[in-house]
């Protein structure tokens, strides 16, 4: 039996209650909330651009809102503005104030070689889909341990089950090509991370928590639903709480 998918895509529409000016990012609430958090996890220390968080956080919120989230608390960001050689995922606990994990990720083979810079949502394309997306289940593949991605905005990412692009571990991607100054493995455009973590990350982040893929692509910014949209951000930041990031 086919696994089934997770909620709905996101609708077309954008009626979404709002307490921001358009250009939301202007909004000193909104920059003094996303301040708080982002310094108060020290976020700027693993190199995770504000402006990439601000987005994430965006969409995070929006998706709490439309409950599309089954586990909501979770958001975890693929920064592929960063070459394949840094670690450029995050997984990070939005309740607590915590990065549970900050890792090397692989990207699609044809998306670019060090940098991912082209993007795509057709079958055999081997490129990586960018936007929101929401974890659904695990099985066993040809990869090993494996981790179904939903896509939430149609056009970007919502064939990204179809194509299966998964997460999924690979020996590919690790810190001893990082060292050694080599890129990571391409894959088939799924979201690859280093075979001796992957079940952590997988495990920790499966079930209907937030993913988003983020790369400086023009059409993405201008037409994207959810990070172009308007609404209420809430008020408070998390608790922080000290603790060990898993490297």
């Amino acid at each position: 039996m086919a696994p089934q998918t997770s909620k709905a895509i996101l609708p077309d529409d954008k009626k979404f209650p709002s307490l921001l000016p358009a250009n939301s990012d202007e909004s000193p609430v909104v920059i003094q909330w996303i301040d708080s958090v982002y310094n108060s996890m020290h976020l700027y220390s693993y190199g995770l651009d504000k402006k990439v968080f601000f987005l994430a956080s965006k969409g995070y919120e929006y998706l709490k809102d439309q409950n599309m989230l089954d586990k909501p608390g979770l958001l975890t960001i693929c920064d592929y503005t960063k070459s394949s050689k840094q670690k450029r995922l995050y997984v990070l606990d939005m309740v607590n104030g915590k990065v549970l994990y900050h890792s090397y990720v692989s990207h699609g083979k044809n998306s670019g070689a060090e940098f991912a810079t082209s993007f795509s949502n057709k079958a055999e394309s081997h490129k990586s889909s960018l936007g929101f997306m929401v974890t659904g289940d695990t099985y066993m593949g040809k990869s090993g341990y494996s981790l179904h991605l939903d896509g939430k905005e149609k056009g970007f990412n919502d064939r990204v089950r179809d194509r299966a692009v998964v997460m999924h571990g690979s020996r590919y991607v690790s810190s001893t090509r990082a060292s050694e100054g080599d890129e990571m493995g391409r894959s088939f455009g799924c979201p690859a991370v280093p075979y001796n973590t992957h079940k952590d990350i997988i495990n920790t982040i499966k079930g209907g928590s937030c993913f988003f893929i983020y790369a400086e692509d023009k059409l993405y910014k201008s037409t994207s639903k959810i990070i172009n949209a308007r609404f209420s951000w809430p008020v408070n930041a998390p608790n922080i709480i000290n603790d060990t990031v898993q490297q």
